[in-house]
């Protein structure tokens, strides 16, 4: 047997211990029910471990420490969510905060990330509670200016700063404050008395980021971490960091343009596909409810070049501008430039417009774009793509009114996409006139919209819309 281990009999239907084993438990009456199970003594000051969360059993109990609990009366964090106060935050984590939960939000600097985690710390304090806001990179007076211009001076009495470093000290005023939520910018200041090695390196991330698990999970508190990026735009630090948390949010745009994009990387509670789009103005970050419409604002009138396209993100179809622009190589290898587009897919598009439409490429660089700095996933912008391509090598012109979506196969045959009625719908909203998409996709719309839908059952036939 273990060290400072003892025996104990657990009933197996209702749970509760006897010194001794009976036949009939004595608390629920239950018959042959006990078995044999032994208990060791932990230590609970081991920061190592991480015990049940605060309130979330069935009847509000909590779990004691190293003991199981019954799956079906553990509350489900579904209907526990903590709402943000800003909508498109709410969609991209999902629904809201889960409590306990961890999120990674990381992002050029300059780019918002501290404005918004203001920001969603302002109303949750008025909404919830007591909210703590940890900066190890700034001070107290440069939160309160940015409070000031973000909160238009009414701060809740519930927030609090804190300007630490010392991931002990953090978690001390923690258990001495409660809060309902905690935000800590940024992980890569965070250090731990225990380790000697300098603030941002890989064990001191690890074992601030262990810590900051203990504390959501064990106190059942939602964690904002704030994290830095390279220059490649990855993460900065070591993997595991990602691995540990819950959620990992990527906050991106141009800081010389008013638009920001947040994209879920990772949710282990909701969807990876959801982005909510921000407009950076002098009071913060405002919510952008009609993004395709955004978009589309410029998109007034036929242009070579420029083909609208859609795709679906998470829960709502996204409306896109795609431009490309074909000129003579000056020598050597003609250039295959792409931004918003993988360029591997860019160069399997253009082999199929040489090969299935005729296309002479070889000795022209190629430029495409998507506009508003979206990175849209999937294949929906295949065919919008190749028939921008198109357009600018011919200098023939598609009607701006007309919205193209499909994926090209190597055959050059169009291959049916998901969520096309869906897009259809959004696109009648926003004006279009017609929509052209694979053959499979138009013979399986049920609704009978009030606009055109031209369904192609390969890239050649595409020559016929211009």
């Amino acid at each position: 047997m273990a060290k400072n281990a003892k025996t104990v009999f657990v009933c197996g239907e209702c749970g509760s211990e006897n010194s001794k084993w009976v036949g009939k438990c004595p608390v629920c009456g239950a018959w042959n029910s006990m078995f044999e199970e032994k208990v060791v003594a932990l230590d609970e000051n081991d920061r190592r471990r991480r015990t049940s969360g605060r309130g979330n059993s069935a009847d509000g109990s909590k779990a004691a420490p190293g003991k199981p609990e019954r799956l079906a009366s553990v509350v489900s964090g579904e209907t526990t969510r903590i709402n943000t106060g800003i909508g498109e935050l709410n969609r991209v984590l999902g629904g809201g905060l889960v409590p306990g939960s961890l999120t990674l939000i990381s992002g050029e600097p300059g780019i918002g990330k501290s404005t918004i985690i203001l920001q969603a710390a302002q109303n949750i304090a008025l909404e919830k509670g007591k909210v703590l806001y940890v900066s190890g990179e700034e001070s107290e007076e440069q939160i309160k200016m940015r409070a000031d211009r973000v909160c238009r001076g009414s701060i809740s009495d519930n927030l609090f700063i804190l300007a630490e470093t010392n991931i002990e000290n953090v978690a001390a005023v923690c258990r001495n404050l409660e809060p309902e939520f905690l935000i800590v910018d940024s992980i890569q200041t965070m250090y731990s008395a225990e380790i000697e090695s300098a603030p941002g390196s890989v064990s001191q991330v690890r074992t601030c980021g262990n810590e900051l698990m203990r504390i959501g999970k064990s106190d059942n508190i939602p964690v904002f971490i704030v994290a830095h990026v390279t220059k490649s735009g990855e993460l900065a630090g070591p993997r595991i960091l990602e691995h540990m948390v819950d959620c990992v949010l990527s906050f991106t745009g141009d800081r010389s343009h008013e638009m920001r994009i947040l994209r879920a990387q990772k949710n282990r509670f909701g969807t990876t596909s959801e982005i909510g789009a921000f407009e950076m103005d002098q009071e913060g970050l405002v919510e952008i409810e009609n993004l395709s419409g955004v978009l589309m604002e410029e998109m007034d009138k036929e242009s070579e070049g420029a083909v609208a396209t859609a795709v679906y993100e998470g829960t709502r179809p996204l409306i896109l501008e795609v431009q490309a622009l074909t000129s003579l190589c000056g020598g050597g290898f003609p250039r295959r430039t792409s931004l918003g587009i993988d360029n591997s897919r860019l160069a399997m598009l253009i082999a199929v417009l040489e090969k299935k439409m005729g296309l002479r490429l070889g000795n022209q660089d190629v430029y495409v774009n998507v506009v508003g700095g979206i990175r849209p996933e999937g294949t929906y912008t295949d065919l919008a793509v190749a028939l921008a391509v198109y357009s600018t090598c011919t200098g023939r012109k598609l009607d701006s009114r007309t919205l193209v979506l499909g994926e090209i196969g190597l055959t050059g045959d169009l291959r049916a996409v998901q969520n096309a009625e869906k897009i259809i719908r959004e696109a009648e909203r926003l004006g279009f006139e017609r929509v052209v998409l694979p053959i499979k996709n138009a013979r399986h719309i049920k609704s009978k919209p009030d606009i055109n839908v031209i369904g192609l059952k390969n890239i050649a036939e595409a020559r016929n819309l211009f």
